[in-house]
């Protein structure tokens, strides 16, 4: 096996064996047979007329799509995500519509019939077997297939782990690869992909599996999730954001069903370096398109969680895919099968990740994308959207709420408008509040998560608008007692036109802070505190009310400290409050604060002065 080159041929001579109308399957993406295509696209040899070429993924390199002008040639793909998009617009490629996942089932039923095959693949090892390497998907059944199959041989082609090997007298002709691979340099990342990134990885828990792609979305997302613990990996492509995120511990693959203790792909793109590392790697298993695609076996995998870069999105939810040369999971058709897997999964969801605005500082959040292409038109089962600004959770919730949602996460300056438009297309209450300011001022900085006794973990963030019905049924949880310590009131309902002006706060000189139970991006509302900026002195006015479920857990008194600390910070001397005589709770939470208090009882009801200490 180390005198291999001896049973090379020229290229020439393996398209001799070419004859018209044959179909020609070839390998896809970073795995193309490079020497092979471009000879093929070179020749003026009578034979190579009026041939199908099938490829799953191709960047446009030896594919030269000048040359596929001609009646020589015609090509046929499945993927209309790459750098030949324009050609198939033209009609000058065939696009054959089909999920991933269904491929296989395809070529099986020979409803394209491979007449031949151009497969790139690793040298032989010691047992005479070559590995297919960074590209798997269907080349094994495209091989069984053809009457006639040219290996091309890439001496810098790993040899991955999994179901990657053919045996060397499965090839009928094999030919020296004279072409370099296709490396793939990291994607730079900025700020905003950063944070983007950073808050799509808050709602990935221990113990997840998750997928990749390439693009700046996924090389920071790797760097967010090195601090979690015993992930798996099942993506249609390994990159070197997958890389590092094994190479740091992160990933274990103990919890999966499928392939156990495996990161599992049909792809890799990447650097040299990431090429090398796969080289014999039993870590990572590359499987066809049957396994890594399939549907029903991601979701047999807990907790999948499918994170797609997505390129619009609208206030109802709808979503416009981006298409970028080489990010395979792109177009509906491929995407749909991890989505579907994140469905059937247990607590699996979906995340759909994008910038509030492109590169031109045009908003990403828009009313409507209806007339814009590459939809993936279910947004019935949209389940989270993140940007630079947060995360909107659309499950389960009205297309009023979602609205709101999806306007809280738009860029700060795009706000009023999608406002405006929601309010005139009765998308969102004639009547919806908006301070514009506070959208600049929103206090994400302080969000917390803390764990009680009994391991009852709160996370605490700023009061939202799209707060407004959680805190509705926050507050008729509330027995008439509680209602009337916080409100001093025998409160009956709360409408939308109180509790609107309620959840609409003005960050400029108030802080609201609420207390979340339940999986990150979603859960219900146990607590709330507030304090509200007296104009006339450095005081704030300050209430605070926890579900009765939830009491004698600390949790008021954690949010009357951090209302504290929150207040010194922007320049208040103390506080200022309220309380019933027979709410003793209350009066023992102000009573633990590291500050003094002064009462004093004002027609029944104690009137409360905290100063801070220096």
């Amino acid at each position: 096996m180390e005198n291999w080159e001896k049973h090379t041929v020229s290229p020439e001579k393996v398209l001799a064996r070419i004859e018209p109308g044959m179909c020609i399957f070839l390998s896809t993406g970073t795995a193309e047979p490079r020497t092979l295509v471009r000879h093929l696209m070179d020749s003026d040899m009578a034979n190579l007329q009026d041939l199908e070429l099938f490829q799953l993924l191709s960047f446009g390199d030896a594919l030269c799509l000048k040359r596929l002008q001609s009646q020589k040639y015609r090509l046929k793909t499945f993927f209309s995500g790459w750098v030949a998009r324009e050609a198939i617009t033209e009609g000058r490629v065939d696009l054959i519509p089909s999920r991933f996942s269904r491929l296989t089932r395809l070529v099986a039923s020979r409803r394209i019939p491979f007449d031949a095959a151009f497969v790139q693949i690793s040298p032989p090892n010691r047992l005479g077997y070559c590995s297919l390497g960074v590209s798997v998907d269907i080349a094994h059944m495209a091989i069984s297939q053809a009457g006639f199959v040219a290996g091309e041989i890439n001496p810098d082609m790993p040899q991955t782990m999994g179901d990657s090997f053919v045996p060397m007298d499965a090839f009928d002709m094999l030919v020296k690869s004279d072409e370099a691979p296709i490396y793939f340099s990291r994607a730079a990342v900025d700020e905003n992909f950063d944070k983007v990134a950073q808050n799509a990885a808050s709602l990935v828990e221990d113990g997840s599996c998750i997928a990749f792609s390439i693009g700046p979305l996924y090389e920071a997302l790797g760097r967010h999730l090195q601090n979690k613990k015993n992930l798996s990996i099942h993506t249609p492509i390994f990159t070197d954001a997958a890389m590092d995120l094994v190479k740091s511990g992160a990933v274990t693959n103990r919890n999966k069903e499928h392939f156990p203790g495996k990161s599992v792909a049909s792809y890799a793109m990447g650097t040299r370096e990431l090429w090398q590392w796969l080289d014999c790697n039993p870590l990572v298993e590359f499987q066809g398109l049957d396994k890594v695609f399939n549907p029903m076996r991601i979701g047999r995998d807990r907790r999948f969680i499918a994170i797609v870069q997505c390129r619009r999105a609208d206030l109802t939810g709808r979503i416009a895919l981006h298409v970028s040369k080489g990010n395979v999971i792109t177009d509906p058709a491929e995407v749909i099968d991890f989505f579907n897997g994140a469905e059937i999964s247990e607590e699996g969801f979906s995340i759909f990740a994008l910038p509030s605005r492109n590169l031109k500082g045009q908003s990403n959040i828009l009313f409507s994308i209806e007339e814009m292409p590459n939809q993936l038109n279910v947004r019935e089962s949209i389940d989270f959207v993140a940007t630079e600004y947060g995360v909107a959770n659309l499950n389960g919730r009205t297309v009023r709420e979602r609205a709101m949602a999806m306007i809280e996460i738009a860029h700060p300056d795009d706000r009023f408008k999608l406002v405006e438009e929601a309010k005139a297309q009765n998308l969102i209450y004639p009547d919806q509040i908006f301070l514009a300011e506070s959208a600049h001022l929103y206090p994400a900085d302080i969000e917390t998560v803390q764990v009680f006794k009994n391991d009852l973990k709160v996370r605490f963030r700023p009061l939202r608008p799209s707060d407004e019905e959680e805190m509705r049924r926050l507050f008729y949880r509330f027995s008439d007692e509680s209602v009337y310590y916080r409100y001093f009131t025998p409160l009956k309902t709360m409408p939308h036109s109180r509790m609107q002006s309620y959840v609409n706060v003005d960050y400029s000189k108030d802080i609201s802070i609420v207390g979340v139970v339940g999986e990150p991006g979603q859960g219900r509302i146990i607590a709330e505190a507030r304090y509200i900026k007296d104009p006339h002195s450095p005081y704030g006015d300050v209430a605070f009310i926890v579900d009765e479920h939830y009491q004698g857990y600390g949790i008021a008194t954690y949010m009357y400290q951090k209302l504290m600390r929150l207040a010194k910070e922007r320049g208040l001397q103390g506080f200022t409050a309220d309380v019933m005589p027979a709410n003793k709770s209350m009066m023992r939470v102000f009573e633990k604060g590291d500050a003094e208090v002064k009462a004093a009882l004002e027609s029944g009801i104690y009137r409360l002065t905290i100063r801070f200490h220096e």
